[in-house]
């Protein structure tokens, strides 16, 4: 069973990053097929946490005393990463950013700056991070199946932005952006 304060903790940050969509991107587009297999896994994981919690799911604990203690600690402080990741890149931003799973998505602007500085995908991240968190949190196959398909489809998607952002009015300057920054975590050599 997982803390109820983890619990919350790890389900709010899920709740901040399914209100995105709602409260922060634009809207102009339409849920497809695309939107919804990248999605999948934000549903998934937050109503594991919850069948754990209620003993119909029985977590993995190959750990016992201190290291579990240890990994609720990483899970609470990915979470909180998580939730501060996604608040600094919301407030970045000056314009709704497109959903990008939408064939007439088009970039309006780059942003270098905030997040962006170090990272190229700062909302990804945000993501990956709460994933993670719900791995410590509830260490299942199906968390760390959901968090596996997250990585390889943000990765997918995160490449297929950056090859329309190289193709777009923006691409000397994206190319030259991708060169000194990470995709999901900061880049340690440029």
């Amino acid at each position: 069973m997982i803390s109820f304060p983890l619990l919350v903790l790890v389900l709010c940050n899920f709740i901040a990053i399914g209100l995105l969509p709602i409260l922060f991107f634009r809207r102009d587009g339409e849920i497809n097929l695309r939107w919804l297999a990248i999605g999948a896994p934000f549903f998934v994981v937050p109503a594991a946490l919850l069948l754990g919690q209620v003993g119909l799911l029985d977590a993995l604990y190959l750990a016992q005393g201190q290291v579990l203690i240890a990994m609720q600690l990483i899970a609470v402080l990915l979470s909180i990463i998580s939730v501060a990741l996604i608040a600094m890149t919301v407030g970045t931003h000056r314009v709704p950013l497109a959903l990008w799973h939408q064939d007439n998505d088009a970039p309006v602007q780059l942003v270098t700056w905030g997040p962006y500085a170090r990272i190229r995908h700062p909302f990804y991240t945000s993501f990956l991070l709460a994933f993670a968190a719900a791995v410590l949190a509830l260490p299942h196959a199906l968390t760390a199946a959901c968090f596996i398909y997250s990585v390889v489809a943000l990765s997918i998607t995160a490449r297929r932005e950056e090859r329309r952002l190289a193709a777009s009015e923006f691409g000397a300057e994206y190319c030259e952006y991708m060169a000194i920054t990470g995709q999901f975590l900061p880049r340690l050599m440029s």
